[in-house]
């Protein structure tokens, strides 16, 4: 049973996520409007708004990703010396 742990956590946290509403995953109705409202005047704050989006989604990326590089240089090393 232990074996299959990782799987059975893994196929409950996806299917939460697809029964969960869209309107969970909305951004909050403040920012909607003040976006919606700042493309039809012909502003750039939803711009802004988007790319700092953008830039709270790549730091973990670049986490995870540096991580990874750290473990896989290390374990290369170890390989290439024996």
């Amino acid at each position: 049973m232990k074996r299959y742990l990782p799987y059975i956590t893994f196929l409950a946290l996806v299917s939460l996520m697809v029964l969960v509403p869209e309107s969970a995953i909305a951004q909050c109705p403040m920012c909607k409007a003040s976006a919606e409202s700042s493309l039809k005047e012909g502003s750039r704050v939803a711009v802004g708004l988007n790319k700092g989006i953008l830039y709270l989604l790549m730091m973990p990326y670049l986490f995870y990703g540096v991580l990874f590089l750290l473990y896989w240089f290390k374990t290369r090393r170890k390989v290439v010396v024996e």
